[in-house]
């Protein structure tokens, strides 16, 4: 776990996102959670991750995203050294059939 972020603010953040219980739910809450431009960000990101998970090369991935390939070295950085949690989310989303909705993942 990374200890950079953990802390009581974080937990009650996480406690809350746990709560949700549809997608609707997912877009009120993030919605008031955060600016359009940081769920946009976000969103991006684990598109990216998805992309580069897939051996999408990065040409591919910012055709597609139009994410820097600074944004995709950074999360390229994250798949390779974190804590494996995106794997870990893919292979769930994977199991229930949840893929990216199209080629052009914008």
């Amino acid at each position: 776990m990374n200890s950079k972020i953990k802390d009581a603010n974080a937990d009650f953040l996480f406690q809350a996102i746990l709560q949700l219980e549809s997608m609707e739910e997912c877009y009120q809450f993030f919605e008031d959670l955060c600016t359009v431009s940081e769920i946009k960000a976000l969103s991006q990101r684990i598109v990216v991750a998805k992309m580069l998970s897939d051996k999408r090369v990065y040409s591919d991935i910012v055709a597609a995203t139009g994410a820097s390939t600074a944004t995709i070295s950074r999360v390229n950085r994250s798949l390779i050294y974190g804590c494996d949690a995106y794997d870990m989310v893919f292979s769930r989303m994977k199991e229930k059939n949840i893929e990216l909705p199209c080629e052009d993942a914008q």
